[in-house]
């Protein structure tokens, strides 16, 4: 059986990552501890016992979100969801953020083994033998590169070509970074920047070029879609 690399969140011990979450759980508990203490401080001007008693039980909120987070990740998680939805485009931002992974490198010939939309685990996995023994090799080529800072850089691209901002792109950037590390020969700091600022224009060319097949590939993942059904709604349009 072929290796395997899901596109989400860095390296790991046997696959590759890129995860657009972070920025929305950083949003989740900035929102809580900002809120909280904002309140604290405005409850600290009522009269009495109450002035000494609300900033304290507000206070506390934020300890028991942090302590919920380092003890039960998953409970965090589930409120990181509900978080969510207060914010429209999320689900979309996120299935358009996969989707541009999963369409750039079904374009540039990578095979595709699965993919999630999941809250905390949003990724597209790929399966290359050769490509896997190359990045654990640290034996990139330029080619293998290129080809993998394109794919790296789509989800990035898929945000700023929708959003007026982009949240998704330290994960995908970290990503980066690290197949750069594994490439053979290094290459320079000013190489990586123009690298990655082609790969975002090259990534975008393709995604406009293919805009009615990136948003059938978003409808079928956001549906829970199987890879060949995905694969069958890109080329049905193509």
């Amino acid at each position: 059986m072929m290796d395997e690399f899901p596109l989400g969140a860095g390296l790991c011990s046997s696959f590759i990552e890129f995860d657009s979450l972070l920025t929305w759980q950083a949003a989740f508990l900035f929102t809580v501890v900002g809120t909280t203490g904002f309140l604290g401080v405005f409850a600290g001007q009522l009269p009495g016992d109450w002035g000494f008693f609300v900033p304290y039980l507000l206070g506390s909120i934020s300890l028991v979100v942090l302590a919920i987070g380092s003890v039960s990740p998953g409970l965090l998680q589930a409120a990181i969801g509900g978080f969510s939805i207060f914010f429209p485009d999320y689900q979309e931002r996120i299935a358009s953020h996969e989707a541009a992974h999963f369409l750039v490198a079904y374009l540039l010939g990578l095979p595709i083994l699965g993919y999630s939309l999941d809250i905390g685990k949003e990724n597209v996995n790929l399966t290359d033998e050769k490509l896997q023994r190359l990045i654990y090799s640290g034996k990139l080529d330029a080619k293998e590169l290129d080809r993998l800072a394109v794919i790296t850089m789509a989800g990035l691209a898929a945000e700023g070509l929708k959003y007026e901002k982009v949240v998704g792109q330290s994960a995908d950037l970290f990503t980066l970074q690290r197949f750069i590390n594994r490439t053979k020969p290094q290459i320079s700091k000013e190489q990586q920047q123009n690298l990655t600022r082609w790969a975002v224009l090259l990534a975008g060319s393709l995604l406009k070029n293919n805009k009615s097949s990136h948003e059938a590939l978003m409808s079928a993942m956001s549906k829970k879609a199987s890879v060949l059904e995905c694969i069958e709604a890109i080329e049905s349009v193509v």
